[in-house]
Order: structure tokens, then C-alpha cells, then sequence
């Protein structure tokens, strides 16, 4: 049984399970090099896409372990096409935490599908899912997603100095969270 009632709809949006025709939409923003660098892995090719949209249009939404995760296809509610995804991973059940994602194509940018897409998740994640505690493992030198972090009403808790390689490139990472209280609904 699914832990998460998708549809999720906001004001524009809608975040719902990933369908088996999302692929090409999906392959559209996840080849894309300014995509991938921020996620510290290259960019994925399309039959990469492919498994991921059946494994995400297959995978019941669980939440009880830790590394179960819930992602989500983000669309327009007024237009068809996926913008970008959304996802919530329980990274510790014990302390009822949350990492939370997102991965946007760029031509999205700059209308705030990003931020209210996450809003709506992260306050799925307090409200439904009894989370504690979410946070955000992202790149210094993602500034687009720093601003979302802010916007939501998270804080920078940590500064991670050089601590993940991509490619040959040292990358460091901020860690922004907030607790229900925080979250700017």
C-alpha cells in the first residue's frame, strides 16, 4: 500500500507517479551536461532514463526503512510534460529524517516550478509521512538551488569542504534543513 495519495496538486503543478511515457521527457533534462554536474555522476543516456522512469512507475511508495524514497514526475497542470522531478528519501527512521531532491530542466527555470514542487513535498513529508527533520545535500555552486533551500524557509547547517569528487573536479556541498515549524507553506 502506498504511504503518499498521488496526485499531488498545487496552484500550477501536479506531482504524480512516473508513467512509462515520460522517458523521452525525462532523457530531455537528465543528458543534459549543467544537469548532471550538480549530481556528481554524468549524464544519463536514454535507455539509464528508461529504467529509471519503470523503476520509478513500478516502485510502491514505501516509507518504514531507511533508503526508501518517494519520487515524483513534476508537470503542468495546464500543459502535458514532465519539468523535472521531485524526491523524498528517509535517511534515518529511527530520527524520522528526510533528505529531499530535485531535478529540474533547465528551460523551467526561473518560475518557480522548482519551489513549489518541493514546498508541496516537503510539507507531505511533515504533515503525512511524520517526518521530523528534512534536509538538502546540494552544491556550493548551485545557486539556483541554494535560493530554493532559502525560500522554504530551510537553513545552512553545514558547509562540506571538498567532499565528493566529480570527476576531477573537488566538489564541496552546503546542507540546508528545517523542521514542520520552519517550512515557509
Amino acid at each position: 500500500m502506498d504511504v503518499l495519495a498521488t496526485p499531488v496538486g498545487t496552484d500550477r503543478l501536479v506531482l504524480r507517479r512516473f508513467a512509462p511515457d515520460d522517458v523521452a521527457d525525462v532523457y530531455a533534462y537528465q543528458r543534459l551536461p549543467e544537469v548532471a554536474r550538480y549530481l556528481y555522476r554524468p549524464p544519463l543516456s536514454r535507455a539509464q532514463c528508461a529504467e529509471l522512469v519503470a523503476r520509478r512507475a513500478a516502485a510502491e511508495l514505501r516509507w518504514a526503512v531507511d533508503g526508501d524514497d518517494i519520487g515524483l514526475a513534476v508537470c503542468r497542470r495546464d500543459e502535458p510534460g514532465v519539468l523535472g522531478s521531485v524526491v523524498l528519501t528517509l535517511r534515518s527512521a529511527r530520527a524520522r529524517q528526510a533528505e529531499i531532491g530535485w531535478v529540474f530542466h533547465p528551460a523551467h527555470a526561473g518560475h518557480g516550478y522548482a519551489t513549489e514542487a518541493a514546498r508541496a513535498l516537503a510539507a507531505r513529508a511533515f504533515d503525512v509521512l511524520g517526518v521530523h527533520r528534512v534536509f538538502a545535500r546540494l552544491d556550493v555552486e548551485n545557486t539556483a538551488s541554494v535560493r530554493l533551500c532559502e525560500r522554504l524557509g530551510m537553513r545552512r547547517e553545514a558547509h562540506l569542504v571538498e567532499n565528493d569528487l566529480d570527476g576531477d573536479r573537488w566538489g564541496s556541498e552546503y546542507v540546508y534543513a528545517a523542521l514542520a515549524a520552519d517550512l515557509v507553506r
